[in-house]
């Protein structure tokens, strides 16, 4: 049963109707969240250990490593108190800040991968001026850009809900709070709030797609010039990983984003389910993408792990 919520706190879901197996579920989360650490931790550490991976393609990649690990690190602890301890209450404030680290570093990965794309544009179609053009300076400065969009972008609309009067249920949807789960709940005009968060999409997530778009079919077209096929294959080859992790991305927000938007009709398990997905799925995926298909990310694992058995 779920306790009794106050006034100031809202009550979280977990799996409903399987409350009695969440000791069950929690099992395969904790190993998820464990691989999610350890991937996107040694990417970090390998980064920051390997000076030939001193690079802003490589910065990048440390980007979104770092923003993986806050985003399962913001949502970890209430899942996990969920479907572990049965502990189903969060205070309001705990709720809100929950809420703008989620959209905020949501925005962040999403600027993370438009920069990637910058960065293989550059190095395909313009080679020879490529370490002119993307500096380490101007990597940081990129980055410190995409930070500041990220999380100056969500303060508009998460900074009222603070304030609203709340009259309706306290009871979210799901084990965390997400920002279209918050305001379905003030009793007060919520217009902008309504409005500002899809100019913010359309704006960002949609904007970043499209540019991603644009640049590979330019990369496409520059690849195709290329005389050697040996020598198109690698250009394409660089690519791979990127694009398996833009698509991990982009197809897991839209879905939550349909099912949050037009999923009256749709239950409620595949609410909860997506929203798993799409916070679980690309933290984990996108380091072992990167460690895959990546030469020297192998190479400097491989090196790394000699290392340290010696």
């Amino acid at each position: 049963m779920w306790p009794n919520s106050s006034s100031g706190s809202y009550l979280l879901t977990g799996f409903p109707g399987l409350e009695t197996s969440h000791h069950w579920i929690s099992t395969p989360f904790f190993f998820v969240y464990i691989s999610v650490f350890f991937g996107n931790g040694t990417l970090l550490l390998r980064i920051k250990e390997d000076h030939n991976l001193h690079e802003p393609m490589y910065y990048f990649l440390a980007m979104l490593a770092a923003t993986n690990l806050g985003l399962t690190l913001t949502t970890m602890p209430t899942v996990l108190g969920v479907l572990w301890l049965d502990h189903w209450e969060i205070g309001n404030r705990a709720c809100f800040s929950q809420a703008y680290f989620i959209h905020s570093l949501s925005f962040v990965e999403s600027g993370v991968l438009l920069a990637m794309a910058y960065d293989h544009f550059i190095a395909i179609c313009n080679p020879l001026r490529y370490t002119s053009i993307l500096t380490n300076t101007r990597a940081v400065k990129i980055g410190l850009r995409i930070l500041m969009r990220g999380f100056v972008s969500v303060i508009p609309p998460i900074m009222p809900v603070y304030f609203f009067p709340y009259c309706h249920s306290h009871i979210l949807s799901h084990a965390f709070c997400l920002y279209q789960d918050v305001i379905k709940l003030p009793c007060a005009d919520m217009t902008f709030n309504h409005l500002y968060p899809v100019v913010l999409v359309v704006l960002i997530f949609v904007l970043d797609s499209l540019t991603i778009l644009i640049s590979y079919v330019l990369i496409l077209k520059s690849v195709m010039s290329i005389a050697s096929k040996e020598e198109r294959s690698k250009a394409l080859n660089t690519c791979v990983s990127h694009v398996c992790c833009v698509l991990i991305f982009y197809v897991t927000v839209i879905g939550l984003s349909l099912i949050l938007r037009f999923g009256k009709y749709v239950s409620h398990i595949l609410h909860i389910i997506m929203s798993k997905i799409y916070f679980i799925f690309p933290p984990l995926m996108n380091p072992i993408i990167y460690n895959i298909k990546t030469k020297e990310m192998q190479n400097g694992i491989n090196h790394f792990l000699s290392f340290h058995r010696i």
